[in-house]
């Protein structure tokens, strides 16, 4: 007869370093500055960009500014921003009631965030008038987020503190 080995459950948080302090204090801040940095970007651009008046002066074959891409850009731009502002809310939730699955979710966020600051930069360059309005601020953009998805990465990886927070 084999004995009867019981399961054992690890409490992880008393392994090590637990809890929403330390290094994720600037993750807290930099979600909520996301929410407010989306928040801003759609009612000052996006929003004013879908009002009639201005969709006419970019997507009207008459304007001068016409584009074939604006449209498509816009409304690229108009999603992206509010699926964004929603999943940061939904990150920030789960943050709080320390999911297991944060680490994913900002591992998801953060790529996610790199791709479509590549591909937004690349459809902003096929328009001769945002060409010529190129300051280098595009590219400074996504070697912040090359830079962030280098940091914030692998620290959701291997951090003892993430490791022994997100267990729930």
């Amino acid at each position: 007869m084999e004995p009867h080995i019981q399961e054992q459950k690890t409490d992880y948080r008393s392994l090590g370093v637990s809890g929403l302090g330390g290094w994720l204090i600037l993750i807290q801040i930099g979600l909520f500055l996301t929410i407010i940095l989306l928040a801003v970007q759609l009612m000052q651009n996006t929003l004013p960009a879908l009002t009639s008046e201005m969709w006419d002066v970019f997507v009207s074959k008459d304007s001068e500014y016409y584009h074939v891409l604006w449209g498509p850009l816009i409304i690229f731009e108009a999603i992206y921003n509010v699926v964004f502002l929603l999943f940061t809310i939904y990150i920030v939730v789960t943050f709080y009631r320390k999911k297991a699955i944060l680490p994913r979710l900002m591992i998801v966020y953060y790529s996610v965030s790199l791709v479509l600051y590549t591909v937004d930069y690349i459809l902003v360059l096929q328009i001769p008038m945002m060409r010529e309005l190129e300051d280098g601020s595009g590219i400074q953009e996504i070697v912040k987020s090359v830079i962030t998805c280098a940091i914030w990465i692998p620290y959701f990886i291997k951090s003892e503190r993430v490791h022994n927070t997100f267990v729930r």
